[in-house]
């Protein structure tokens, strides 16, 4: 099936994923909607995506289309709705990864996460009934899994999230489950369970740009490197690993913005069906290992103390990516280094964020 041209929502569009799962649709000719309410990011980023497109040729200037909002003002988003079809480019697909991230956050905050994530995402699902729109890409995440004893997480692991956050996401997988069969099985839907998204565009003119101090490992190590913070704090040193810090999995978010357009581009060409898919590259790298590893790449000193493990933290979260490359022919194709430079390089063209 061509999808060219075809219009698809990207709720939290001008986030770090977002931004750059924005940027991979528009360079493969889809018209975009970019919904954010820009709590944790700036709308400027849509300006740097523009010139980015242009300085590689591909003619993006009205492709896209930038409305500030909340997903949950579900007026808005009927509006969004009937704006597109008014001009006779009707909302095709939804590729929802609006909502608040932070583990630590949810679990000061819970009314919060549940409001913003669950509640915000049903007036997604609603709105998508009202126009007719069956097919979505949702911004899953490996902390539905919890503390696993298996090496690999595949995606069949029990549900045991430690924490709000990871709470709302398997709440909203159950709720899409639902809605599956509630639809006689006419969705089409794919729930993307992310692992640990890092790194930038290879230009360095998208990347992660947090408003607050970042919680998450690796933009709190790029603004260490250069110098808007004191040192890294390491939580845990006797975690039962390698190096007794804890081992994630780590993919560069440009292989994980293809794989949003490759899992879109399956439910578009194959019969409506509910996927479930880790997006990891099934290789571990722990904390002290990456920190090794930046310095290493980036020529550059990253000071760091260790702290007290944080409640809900496991010690190993891998992915079994076997079935994502089976099912999408999805391939990872950058490495823990090229992860590092392209970071750094983001983070040296814009220290302050946009």
């Amino acid at each position: 099936m061509d999808c060219e041209k075809d219009t698809i929502l990207i709720t939290g569009g001008t986030g770090f994923i977002g931004s750059h799962v924005c940027y991979f649709f528009l360079k493969k000719g889809f018209n975009v909607v970019s919904l954010d309410s820009l709590v944790n990011s700036s709308k400027k980023v849509n300006k740097n995506i523009d010139n980015l497109l242009l300085s590689e040729g591909y003619e993006a200037t009205g492709n896209l289309k930038f409305v500030k909002g909340d997903i949950r003002n579900k007026d808005l988003l009927r509006c969004v709705f009937n704006d597109q079809l008014k001009k006779n480019k009707p909302i095709s697909s939804v590729i929802h990864l609006a909502g608040l991230k932070s583990v630590k956050q949810s679990k000061l905050n819970a009314l919060d996460y549940w409001s913003n994530n669950v509640c915000g995402s049903i007036n997604i699902f609603n709105v998508m009934k009202e126009f007719k729109c069956n097919s979505i890409v949702f911004s899953s995440s490996a902390t539905i899994y919890g503390i696993s004893e298996n090496p690999l997480i595949k995606e069949n692991e029990e549900f045991k999230p430690q924490n709000p956050y990871g709470k709302t996401k398997a709440t909203i997988e159950k709720i899409l489950e639902d809605i599956f069969e509630e639809s006689y099985k006419s969705m089409r839907i794919s729930n993307l369970r992310y692992f640990n998204p890092i790194g930038a565009h290879p230009s360095g003119m998208i990347g992660e740009s947090p408003n607050t101090t970042p919680e998450n490992l690796f933009p709190y190590i790029l603004q260490v490197a250069c110098g808007r913070q004191k040192e890294l704090n390491i939580y845990g040193n006797n975690w039962p690993t390698h190096d007794g810090t804890g081992v994630r999995d780590y993919i560069h978010i440009m292989d994980l913005a293809e794989s949003h357009y490759l899992a879109l581009i399956h439910l578009i060409n194959n019969k409506p069906q509910i996927l479930n898919l880790n997006i990891g590259t099934g290789i571990g790298t722990s904390v002290k290992e990456l920190v090794n590893i930046f310095e290493s790449v980036n020529k550059c000193n990253i000071p760091f103390v260790y702290k007290d493990r944080r409640d809900g933290d496991v010690s190993i979260c891998v992915a079994d990516n076997s079935y994502s490359k089976k099912v999408l022919g999805w391939i990872p194709r950058r490495n823990i280094q090229d992860m590092c430079k392209d970071g750094w390089k983001w983070m040296s063209k814009f220290p302050n964020g946009f």
